[in-house]
């Protein structure tokens, strides 16, 4: 994997994070929580990122946008599978750009890479959620040509529920 991917624009580029970027991936993220109204739900740390992003089996990965080096945004995702398809997706867990680098095309420079990420690795989707009240984000994504899955709904477990579940199970 190329660790830094060339741009038209020579004051910009995006790279693969490495471990030494968790400090920074941990700072987007806690910077896109504050811009979506949820500080408090970032529970991350810089060891739990650690492990997840470039441990024994890492579970996601992240570009880094850089505008004459200093750190503008990030896209953080990973691989989903789907049953219909036959075919894993690329997923979209986390896309932002700091404000003072909104504008310049970042979002979208980072979107039509990880696009081509995922067709060079055969994926059959490339998704992502979006907060209904984000409609910058939603009239963006329309523009890419990104239709809404109106006829589904996200289910989520997470917390005592999940530990609750989890502890119902028994095997036969």
């Amino acid at each position: 994997m190329n660790a830094s991917i060339e741009t038209s624009d020579p004051s910009v580029r995006l790279r693969f994070a490495t471990r030494a970027d968790i400090p920074l991936i941990l700072a987007f993220i806690r910077e896109l929580a504050e811009y979506e109204r949820a500080p408090e739900a970032v529970v991350a740390d810089e060891a739990t990122l650690a492990e997840s992003l470039f441990g024994e089996r890492p579970g996601a990965e992240v570009v880094i946008a850089e505008v004459d080096g200093a750190p503008a945004g990030f896209a953080l995702f990973f691989h989903n599978f789907s049953t219909w398809l036959g075919k894993r997706g690329l997923y979209l867990e986390d896309l932002f750009v700091r404000p003072q680098f909104r504008g310049r095309g970042l979002g979208l420079l980072l979107m039509r890479y990880l696009a081509k990420l995922a067709v060079e690795r055969d994926c059959g989707r490339f998704e992502w959620w979006v907060l209904d009240w984000n409609t910058p984000a939603i009239d963006f994504y329309r523009r890419l040509g990104a239709v809404a899955m109106d006829e589904w709904t996200v289910q989520r477990i997470d917390g005592e529920a999940l530990h609750k579940l989890a502890g119902e199970f028994t095997s036969p």
